[in-house]
């Protein structure tokens, strides 16, 4: 896991650092003493996990959380001498909520708890194929798109298609959907190769990927189709 310490006193910052060293699965992926720094750095380094601090001067936690929206990262633990701020913390979406001082026992407990979200929430980076005598490793981010096919999806990667024993919905499940995108309920693009999105003959828009292919929009996800620009 990669971390982010936010905090406006560099002490608070230092025990914090101190730690999270005893946790050698944890990267320290940097430092903030402010809210406004703190965005700044996480839509950058994308962490996976942020000690929080509620009160700093200009941009407290809370408008920092705010600010993310869906690009909070998927551990957040708020870290605050004062109690009274707990309930809105949880409301804002916190894995925990961290009393200075605590213990290290405490400060374990929340970083356990931090552990298991994040490794509930990430996605896989591959997907496995059959192929003959061979178990092919195919890449999400190599995909074009994905199509249904009865009980099988068809992998479109290149000029090359791979075929899986799975649902089209369930296959869903493993993608992440800041790359992958609906379409169609046959259909899946990687909004990476999404070129335009265009009226066809009968009136009904269609997605034009990067290598020319036509794949089928309906209108149920044609608004979320242009929003992904």
């Amino acid at each position: 896991m990669r971390a982010l310490i936010v905090d406006d006193e560099p002490l608070a910052r230092r025990n914090i650092r101190i730690l999270l060293e005893r946790h050698p699965e944890i990267e320290i992926a940097g430092e903030s003493g402010s809210g406004a720094d703190a965005v700044e750095q996480i839509r950058r380094i994308k962490p996976d996990l942020v000690f929080l601090d509620v009160q700093m001067p200009e941009c407290d936690g809370f408008d920092v959380i705010e600010m993310l929206g869906s690009n909070t990262p998927p551990a957040v633990i708020f870290v605050t001498a004062y109690d009274d701020y707990a309930l809105r913390a949880f409301d804002a979406g916190a894995l925990d909520y961290l009393l200075k001082p605590f213990t290290d026992d405490r400060f374990d407990r929340a970083v356990g708890r931090a552990r298991q979200r994040v490794q509930q929430q990430r996605k896989p980076e591959h997907i496995t194929v059959k192929q003959g005598n061979q178990v092919l490793f195919v890449r999400l981010e190599d995909i074009d798109w994905i199509e249904a096919a009865d009980y099988y999806a068809c992998l479109h990667v290149g000029a090359k298609s791979h075929l899986v024993r799975r649902s089209l919905a369930d296959l869903e499940q493993d993608l992440d959907p800041a790359l992958f995108r609906r379409t169609h309920r046959s259909a899946i693009v990687n909004i990476r190769r999404l070129r335009a999105l265009q009226l066809n003959r009968n009136g009904e828009y269609e997605a034009l990927l990067e290598n020319g292919v036509i794949v089928p929009v309906s209108r149920r996800y044609r608004r979320q189709l242009e929003n992904t620009r």
